[in-house]
């Protein structure tokens, strides 16, 4: 299983908002969560792509592929959770 596949769909959601160069309250604006919970969803993603800052995280996903790494998930998964929309979709 690749880094990527250990994601959940909210976690590379964030990633790609990092990797657009938003903050984490606007992350969470967008989201409708608080910053805490980005910040727990952050350590989290840290973790599995074995990163340790968001500049090597917005890297990491700029070398994958930016937008399009997270493009290539279906709308659901095995386990029943449904995709975040993509951030240019969130209205604010």
């Amino acid at each position: 299983m690749s880094p990527r596949e250990q994601l959940s769909f909210i976690e590379i959601e964030i990633a790609t908002l990092v990797w657009e160069g938003h903050t984490n309250p606007e992350i969470a604006r967008l989201l409708g969560t608080s910053e805490q919970v980005i910040k727990n969803h952050l350590r989290c993603i840290f973790d599995k792509l074995g990163v340790w800052s968001r500049l090597e995280l917005a890297l990491y996903v700029a070398s994958h592929g930016g937008r399009r790494w997270a493009l290539r998930l279906p709308a659901t998964t095995d386990r029943g959770r449904l995709a975040v929309a993509p951030a240019a979709e969130i209205s604010v």
